[in-house]
Protein backbone atom coordinates (compact mmCIF):
# COMPACT_ATOMS: atom_id res chain seq x y z
CA UNK A 1 0.00 0.00 0.00
CA UNK A 2 1.51 3.41 -0.93
CA UNK A 3 2.05 6.01 1.84
CA UNK A 4 -1.04 8.62 1.30
CA UNK A 5 0.45 12.10 0.57
CA UNK A 6 -1.35 15.66 0.66
CA UNK A 7 -0.02 17.82 -1.95
CA UNK A 8 -0.98 21.62 -1.29
CA UNK A 9 0.72 23.44 -4.00
CA UNK A 10 -0.29 23.17 -7.92
CA UNK A 11 1.46 20.25 -9.79
CA UNK A 12 1.03 19.88 -13.27
CA UNK A 13 -1.02 16.82 -14.52
CA UNK A 14 1.86 15.09 -15.82
CA UNK A 15 3.85 15.83 -12.72
CA UNK A 16 0.75 14.59 -10.46
CA UNK A 17 1.12 11.45 -12.31
CA UNK A 18 4.89 11.03 -11.64
CA UNK A 19 4.12 11.50 -8.16
CA UNK A 20 1.16 8.81 -8.08
CA UNK A 21 3.78 6.09 -9.08
CA UNK A 22 4.59 6.24 -5.32
CA UNK A 23 2.20 8.37 -3.39
CA UNK A 24 -1.64 8.10 -2.71
CA UNK A 25 -2.52 11.67 -3.34
CA UNK A 26 -4.54 13.84 -2.23
CA UNK A 27 -4.22 17.36 -4.58
CA UNK A 28 -5.39 20.20 -2.72
CA UNK A 29 -3.59 23.14 -3.47
CA UNK A 30 -4.17 26.46 -1.35
CA UNK A 31 -4.77 28.31 -4.76
CA UNK A 32 -4.47 31.90 -3.09
CA UNK A 33 -1.23 31.32 -1.26
CA UNK A 34 -2.02 30.97 2.25
CA UNK A 35 -4.88 33.57 2.39
CA UNK A 36 -7.24 30.65 1.53
CA UNK A 37 -6.41 27.13 3.67
CA UNK A 38 -9.93 26.08 2.93
CA UNK A 39 -8.72 22.79 0.24
CA UNK A 40 -5.88 21.92 2.55
CA UNK A 41 -8.16 21.80 5.51
CA UNK A 42 -10.65 19.81 4.55
CA UNK A 43 -8.68 17.33 3.52
CA UNK A 44 -6.86 17.26 6.98
CA UNK A 45 -9.97 17.25 8.60
CA UNK A 46 -11.33 14.09 6.34
CA UNK A 47 -8.44 12.16 5.95
CA UNK A 48 -5.79 13.61 8.81
CA UNK A 49 -5.37 10.45 10.14
CA UNK A 50 -3.96 9.04 7.24
CA UNK A 51 -1.89 11.14 5.96
CA UNK A 52 2.36 10.30 6.32
CA UNK A 53 3.65 13.08 4.14
CA UNK A 54 2.97 16.54 3.04
CA UNK A 55 4.32 18.45 0.02
CA UNK A 56 3.71 22.53 0.46
CA UNK A 57 5.96 25.55 -0.34
CA UNK A 58 7.31 28.02 1.95
CA UNK A 59 4.52 30.81 1.32
CA UNK A 60 1.68 27.99 2.20
CA UNK A 61 4.14 26.43 4.59
CA UNK A 62 2.21 23.94 7.04
CA UNK A 63 0.76 25.43 10.51
CA UNK A 64 1.33 24.22 13.91
CA UNK A 65 -2.22 23.17 14.57
CA UNK A 66 -2.47 21.62 10.79
CA UNK A 67 0.83 18.95 12.20
CA UNK A 68 -1.08 18.61 15.09
CA UNK A 69 -4.10 17.08 13.23
CA UNK A 70 -1.46 14.80 11.09
CA UNK A 71 -0.89 12.14 13.62
CA UNK A 72 1.09 9.61 11.38
CA UNK A 73 3.19 12.61 9.77
CA UNK A 74 6.59 11.68 9.55
CA UNK A 75 8.03 14.21 6.17
CA UNK A 76 7.41 17.56 5.24
CA UNK A 77 8.79 18.39 1.87
CA UNK A 78 8.47 22.29 0.45
CA UNK A 79 8.74 22.72 -3.40
CA UNK A 80 11.33 25.58 -4.01
CA UNK A 81 13.70 26.84 -1.62
CA UNK A 82 11.65 28.91 1.40
CA UNK A 83 10.22 26.91 4.46
CA UNK A 84 8.91 29.91 6.14
CA UNK A 85 5.86 29.22 6.86
CA UNK A 86 6.34 25.52 7.74
CA UNK A 87 5.85 25.41 11.63
CA UNK A 88 9.66 24.03 12.17
CA UNK A 89 9.65 24.19 16.05
CA UNK A 90 5.95 21.89 15.88
CA UNK A 91 7.93 19.30 13.55
CA UNK A 92 11.27 19.13 15.63
CA UNK A 93 9.18 18.43 18.69
CA UNK A 94 6.98 15.27 16.76
CA UNK A 95 10.86 14.16 15.07
CA UNK A 96 9.46 14.81 11.62
CA UNK A 97 11.67 15.75 8.90
CA UNK A 98 11.97 18.69 7.19
CA UNK A 99 13.15 19.01 3.50
CA UNK A 100 13.31 21.93 0.92
CA UNK A 101 14.28 21.61 -3.22
CA UNK A 102 17.74 23.88 -2.68
CA UNK A 103 19.51 23.99 -5.56
CA UNK A 104 17.24 23.05 -8.25
CA UNK A 105 15.81 26.78 -9.46
CA UNK A 106 18.72 29.02 -8.51
CA UNK A 107 19.27 29.39 -11.93
CA UNK A 108 15.59 30.20 -13.17
CA UNK A 109 15.53 33.05 -9.78
CA UNK A 110 19.07 34.34 -10.74
CA UNK A 111 18.20 34.65 -14.72
CA UNK A 112 14.61 36.62 -13.71
CA UNK A 113 17.29 38.51 -11.03
CA UNK A 114 18.89 39.91 -14.14
CA UNK A 115 16.55 39.97 -16.68
CA UNK A 116 14.09 42.29 -13.98
CA UNK A 117 16.98 44.93 -13.21
CA UNK A 118 17.59 45.39 -16.77
CA UNK A 119 14.52 46.31 -17.28
CA UNK A 120 14.33 48.27 -14.64
CA UNK A 121 17.75 49.92 -15.10
CA UNK A 122 17.28 50.38 -19.13
CA UNK A 123 13.20 51.46 -18.77
CA UNK A 124 12.20 48.77 -20.90
CA UNK A 125 8.15 48.57 -19.76
CA UNK A 126 7.92 52.49 -20.46
CA UNK A 127 9.86 52.11 -23.69
CA UNK A 128 7.86 49.13 -24.90
CA UNK A 129 4.49 51.21 -23.98
CA UNK A 130 5.92 54.68 -25.73
CA UNK A 131 6.97 53.02 -29.10
CA UNK A 132 3.09 52.12 -29.24
CA UNK A 133 2.19 55.31 -28.87
CA UNK A 134 4.56 57.06 -31.23
CA UNK A 135 7.37 57.55 -28.45
CA UNK A 136 11.10 58.51 -30.03
CA UNK A 137 14.50 58.40 -28.12
CA UNK A 138 14.27 62.38 -28.23
CA UNK A 139 11.64 62.55 -26.55
CA UNK A 140 13.29 61.30 -23.10
CA UNK A 141 16.14 61.52 -20.74
CA UNK A 142 18.63 58.96 -21.90
CA UNK A 143 18.26 55.59 -19.72
CA UNK A 144 21.44 54.63 -17.56
CA UNK A 145 23.78 51.54 -18.65
CA UNK A 146 24.31 48.52 -17.00
CA UNK A 147 28.14 47.33 -17.34
CA UNK A 148 30.76 48.56 -15.13
CA UNK A 149 28.82 49.65 -11.75
CA UNK A 150 28.05 47.95 -8.32
CA UNK A 151 25.98 45.07 -7.37
CA UNK A 152 25.06 44.66 -3.65
CA UNK A 153 23.62 41.32 -2.81
CA UNK A 154 22.00 41.33 0.27
CA UNK A 155 21.66 37.26 1.25
CA UNK A 156 25.25 35.53 -0.44
CA UNK A 157 23.73 32.00 -0.85
CA UNK A 158 23.56 29.72 -3.73
CA UNK A 159 20.94 31.92 -5.44
CA UNK A 160 22.77 35.52 -4.63
CA UNK A 161 26.13 33.69 -5.90
CA UNK A 162 24.07 32.54 -9.43
CA UNK A 163 23.18 36.36 -9.50
CA UNK A 164 26.70 37.72 -8.64
CA UNK A 165 27.97 35.38 -11.37
CA UNK A 166 25.73 36.90 -13.86
CA UNK A 167 26.24 40.50 -12.90
CA UNK A 168 30.36 39.75 -13.38
CA UNK A 169 29.35 39.44 -17.18
CA UNK A 170 28.50 42.58 -16.85
CA UNK A 171 31.59 43.83 -15.97
CA UNK A 172 29.97 44.72 -12.05
CA UNK A 173 31.89 45.48 -9.07
CA UNK A 174 30.12 42.87 -6.41
CA UNK A 175 29.51 43.41 -2.79
CA UNK A 176 27.45 41.73 -0.49
CA UNK A 177 26.00 41.12 2.89
CA UNK A 178 24.82 37.90 4.43
CA UNK A 179 24.37 35.69 7.34
CA UNK A 180 27.87 33.91 6.34
CA UNK A 181 30.79 35.38 5.53
CA UNK A 182 32.24 33.91 2.10
CA UNK A 183 35.70 35.35 1.77
CA UNK A 184 36.87 32.61 -0.83
CA UNK A 185 34.62 34.45 -3.76
CA UNK A 186 36.68 37.58 -3.48
CA UNK A 187 33.74 39.97 -3.54
CA UNK A 188 33.81 43.04 -0.79
CA UNK A 189 32.04 42.30 2.42
CA UNK A 190 29.97 45.10 4.32
CA UNK A 191 28.76 44.68 8.33
CA UNK A 192 25.26 45.43 7.19
CA UNK A 193 22.47 46.47 4.66
CA UNK A 194 22.79 50.18 5.15
CA UNK A 195 26.39 50.40 4.28
CA UNK A 196 25.58 48.14 1.33
CA UNK A 197 23.06 50.13 -0.05
CA UNK A 198 25.25 52.95 0.70
CA UNK A 199 28.27 51.50 -1.36
CA UNK A 200 26.19 49.74 -3.92
CA UNK A 201 24.13 50.91 -7.52
CA UNK A 202 21.76 48.26 -7.74
CA UNK A 203 20.85 46.31 -4.25
CA UNK A 204 19.57 42.61 -4.73
CA UNK A 205 17.44 41.44 -1.92
CA UNK A 206 18.13 37.30 -1.68
CA UNK A 207 17.43 36.71 1.78
CA UNK A 208 15.63 34.29 3.22
CA UNK A 209 11.85 35.46 4.65
CA UNK A 210 10.86 35.59 8.38
CA UNK A 211 11.04 38.17 11.61
CA UNK A 212 14.69 38.81 11.40
CA UNK A 213 14.22 39.95 8.26
CA UNK A 214 11.32 41.40 8.14
CA UNK A 215 10.57 45.36 6.52
CA UNK A 216 14.61 45.09 6.23
CA UNK A 217 14.67 47.67 3.21
CA UNK A 218 12.74 50.47 4.95
CA UNK A 219 13.01 54.36 4.79
CA UNK A 220 16.72 54.02 5.73
CA UNK A 221 17.77 51.75 3.27
CA UNK A 222 16.39 53.22 0.41
CA UNK A 223 17.79 56.82 1.28
CA UNK A 224 21.45 55.08 1.09
CA UNK A 225 20.69 53.26 -1.98
CA UNK A 226 19.75 57.07 -3.15
CA UNK A 227 17.88 58.46 -6.22
CA UNK A 228 20.35 56.86 -9.14
CA UNK A 229 19.70 53.04 -6.92
CA UNK A 230 18.09 50.24 -7.87
CA UNK A 231 16.18 47.81 -5.98
CA UNK A 232 15.48 44.29 -6.60
CA UNK A 233 13.53 41.52 -4.70
CA UNK A 234 13.04 37.98 -5.90
CA UNK A 235 13.09 36.51 -2.04
CA UNK A 236 10.16 37.24 -0.50
CA UNK A 237 8.11 40.20 -0.10
CA UNK A 238 8.34 40.62 3.44
CA UNK A 239 11.41 41.88 3.02
CA UNK A 240 10.77 45.25 1.36
CA UNK A 241 8.30 47.55 3.38
CA UNK A 242 6.23 48.72 0.16
CA UNK A 243 5.44 52.22 1.40
CA UNK A 244 8.24 54.02 2.05
CA UNK A 245 9.87 52.09 -1.76
CA UNK A 246 6.11 54.01 -3.02
CA UNK A 247 7.10 57.28 -1.35
CA UNK A 248 10.76 56.71 -2.76
CA UNK A 249 9.43 56.65 -6.14
CA UNK A 250 7.41 59.33 -5.73
CA UNK A 251 10.07 61.58 -4.29
CA UNK A 252 12.71 60.52 -6.72
CA UNK A 253 14.75 59.10 -3.91
CA UNK A 254 15.35 55.80 -6.50
CA UNK A 255 16.20 55.34 -9.28
CA UNK A 256 13.71 52.31 -9.69
CA UNK A 257 12.59 49.09 -8.03
CA UNK A 258 12.24 45.30 -9.74
CA UNK A 259 10.06 42.80 -7.95
CA UNK A 260 9.27 39.71 -8.48
CA UNK A 261 7.77 38.93 -4.97
CA UNK A 262 5.92 41.69 -2.79
CA UNK A 263 4.08 42.10 0.30
CA UNK A 264 0.56 40.19 0.25
CA UNK A 265 1.08 38.49 -2.60
CA UNK A 266 -1.24 37.22 -4.62
CA UNK A 267 -3.13 40.53 -4.48
CA UNK A 268 -0.81 43.40 -6.60
CA UNK A 269 1.10 45.97 -4.60
CA UNK A 270 -1.60 48.77 -5.31
CA UNK A 271 0.93 51.70 -4.03
CA UNK A 272 3.29 50.64 -6.74
CA UNK A 273 0.95 50.11 -9.45
CA UNK A 274 1.44 53.91 -10.82
CA UNK A 275 4.83 54.39 -10.97
CA UNK A 276 6.02 53.24 -14.66
CA UNK A 277 9.70 52.79 -12.83
CA UNK A 278 8.15 50.01 -11.08
CA UNK A 279 8.72 46.86 -12.79
CA UNK A 280 6.78 44.12 -11.31
CA UNK A 281 6.11 40.21 -11.99
CA UNK A 282 3.67 37.48 -10.21
CA UNK A 283 6.70 35.78 -7.87
CA UNK A 284 7.65 33.53 -11.51
CA UNK A 285 11.27 34.13 -11.20
CA UNK A 286 11.52 30.11 -9.62
CA UNK A 287 9.08 28.88 -12.08
CA UNK A 288 10.69 27.43 -15.12
CA UNK A 289 9.50 23.92 -16.67
CA UNK A 290 13.16 22.70 -15.73
CA UNK A 291 13.17 24.26 -12.32
CA UNK A 292 9.77 22.56 -11.85
CA UNK A 293 9.88 19.32 -12.86
CA UNK A 294 13.73 19.34 -10.63
CA UNK A 295 11.98 20.40 -7.53
CA UNK A 296 9.40 17.25 -8.08
CA UNK A 297 12.22 15.15 -8.99
CA UNK A 298 14.42 16.28 -5.60
CA UNK A 299 10.82 15.92 -3.63
CA UNK A 300 10.99 12.13 -4.81
CA UNK A 301 14.35 11.81 -4.23
CA UNK A 302 13.90 12.93 -0.68
CA UNK A 303 10.98 11.02 -0.32
CA UNK A 304 12.72 7.99 -1.27
CA UNK A 305 15.74 8.44 0.86
CA UNK A 306 13.28 9.07 4.29
CA UNK A 307 11.24 5.93 3.43
CA UNK A 308 14.89 3.62 3.31
CA UNK A 309 16.27 5.03 5.99
CA UNK A 310 18.98 7.47 4.48
CA UNK A 311 19.57 10.96 5.39
CA UNK A 312 17.53 13.23 3.80
CA UNK A 313 19.04 14.95 0.40
CA UNK A 314 18.30 18.51 0.93
CA UNK A 315 17.25 19.02 4.57
CA UNK A 316 16.20 22.04 6.06
CA UNK A 317 19.24 23.42 8.40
Amino acid sequence: MKPLLLVLVFLSEEHRALVAERFDTLYAPNEKLGADRSNGAAQIAARGQDIRVVLTNGTNGLLAEEIAALPRLELICTVGVGFENVALDAARARGIPVCNAAGTNDAAVADHAMTILLAAIRRLPFLNNGVRHGLWRDDIPRPPHVSGRRMGIFGLGAIGRKIAQRALGFDMEIGYHSRTRRDETGFQWFDDIHSLAAWCDFLVIAAPGGKATYHIVDREVLDALGPQGVLVNIARGTLVDTDAVADALREQRIWAVALDVYENEPTPPAPLLAFDNAVLTPHIGGISPQAIHASVLRFLENADAHFIGRPLVTPVP
